[in-house]
């Protein structure tokens, strides 16, 4: 970039945090976390001349890769925040949460697409593209309500990274079936190869951090915020630079680094606390409002209007399989009613993996424009209505819904609706 575009960069950033800064201090006063602020503006921002600046070339590279630092800041505090032994108590709640949240959308996505008249392979893949959550979008908001380390808390993001796991096989199978189209068997059995070697050497890598290798270098600088930060920049970018260069996904990388420095800032003490609380200042206070200015401007409600009763189906295929899905969880026991509708509305977030899958089917021409739109559309409605009606529960919920993690539904015991 050259200056003068790195200064209008800096102008049009500065002009998105001042509109925000003035809706956040309107929506405080409403009792709705401030980063929804960023949402807002830069969705009104798409269709002004700001919003098509941004997302053109030759701002947009530098603007999306502050969106992507984003997601790794957002996502890093969020595992910092996660606790293995807690999370392990909710373990195989969070599985029955996740496969019911996930096979539910996915049937009535294939059967949408079925009964319109796709084929089967199109069918299963978009089906696939109902089942993940974009938990970046919705981890803020439980964090702003103090609510990370509660059971809805636990099983949002529990089952939001059980999510990435199915994400990075959707991703892997579309890659897979249009290297089939373009490369060949031999293009598509490397692709499948390479995926399971860099996840193999991502879990190696990953437990001798935790168990050795975090410990020992902990310790070679003075325990200072700014060794801690040092670290933290280290391991967040090795972790999360090696997790999307083998095709996981910054979204596992981000979390995963968090939760092996987690022990590392616990035994710094109030060294570690310090830490804590810049690391948190620095990603809701600049990263995050830009990854959500990113998701805003991404958002074409005007895609829904092109295409309406497609975009419609989709959307509530996700919307609605999601619900059911958490909602088969209270006769089981396992939720209350007040639980089962505050994460099924949180685990509906979405925005990245159906338009990733949607582009790259698109472009081996796999899907035509019309289905592309409609994908597009739908996700963009999902990024709206979702925030909004997961910080409204939350507001008329909140005291019902903060049971700590390590709180757990026996069978068979009984809830209060």
């Amino acid at each position: 970039m050259s200056e003068i575009e790195t200064g209008e960069l800096l102008l049009l950033l500065a002009t998105l945090f001042g509109l925000t800064f003035a809706v956040a201090g309107l929506l405080e006063k409403l009792r709705i976390p401030g980063i929804l602020g960023a949402l807002l503006v830069a969705m009104a921002a798409h269709y002004t001349p700001l919003g098509t600046t941004l997302t053109q070339a030759p701002l947009y590279s530098a603007f999306s890769f502050l969106a992507q630092l984003g997601v790794l800041f957002l996502l890093f505090f969020i595992g910092l925040q996660i606790d293995l032994r807690e999370m392990r108590s909710l373990s195989r709640d969070i599985v029955w949460a996740t496969v019911l949240n996930t096979a539910v959308p996915f049937l009535l996505g294939l059967v949408v697409m079925l009964a319109l008249g796709y084929g089967w392979v199109v069918a299963f893949v978009i089906g696939l593209t109902r089942m993940p959550t974009a938990e970046a979008v919705i981890v803020p908001i439980l964090d702003e309500f103090q609510m990370v380390r509660t059971r809805v808390g636990g099983f949002i993001i529990g089952a939001g990274v059980l999510d990435d796991v199915i994400e990075v096989f959707l991703i892997a199978f579309v890659s897979v079936w249009i290297g089939e189209k373009t490369l060949g068997a031999t293009g598509a059995e490397r692709e499948i190869g390479g995926l399971v070697i860099g996840v193999v050497i991502f879990i190696i890598v990953a437990w001798v951090s935790y168990r050795w290798l975090l410990p020992a270098i902990s310790g070679w600088l003075p325990r200072r915020p700014r060794n801690l930060i040092l670290l933290t920049m280290l391991v967040l970018f090795g972790i999360g630079g090696y997790s999307e260069y083998s095709n996981l996904g910054m979204v596992v990388g981000a979390i995963v680094a968090g939760v092996l420095l987690r022990p590392v800032f616990n035994r710094a003490g109030e060294v570690g606390e310090q830490t804590t609380g810049a690391v948190r200042a620095i990603s809701y206070g600049f990263f995050g409002m830009v990854f959500f200015f990113w998701v805003g401007l991404s958002v074409d409600l005007g895609g829904m209007l092109a295409e309406p009763k497609l975009a419609i189906l989709l959307f509530l295929a996700a919307f609605v399989g999601k619900l059911v899905g958490i909602f088969l969880m209270v006769p089981m026991h396992k939720l209350t009613v007040r639980e089962a509708w505050t994460i099924g509305i949180g685990l509906n977030a979405r925005l990245t993996t159906e338009i990733i899958v949607a582009k790259l089917l698109l472009d081996a021409s796999l899907i035509d424009v019309h289905l592309f739109t409609a994908l597009i559309a739908a996700s963009s409605v999902s990024t709206v209505v979702v925030p909004l009606l997961f910080t409204l529960l939350i507001r008329k919920w909140g005291d019902q819904l903060l049971q700590p993690m390590r709180t757990m539904t026996q069978p068979g015991e009984t809830h209060e609706p």
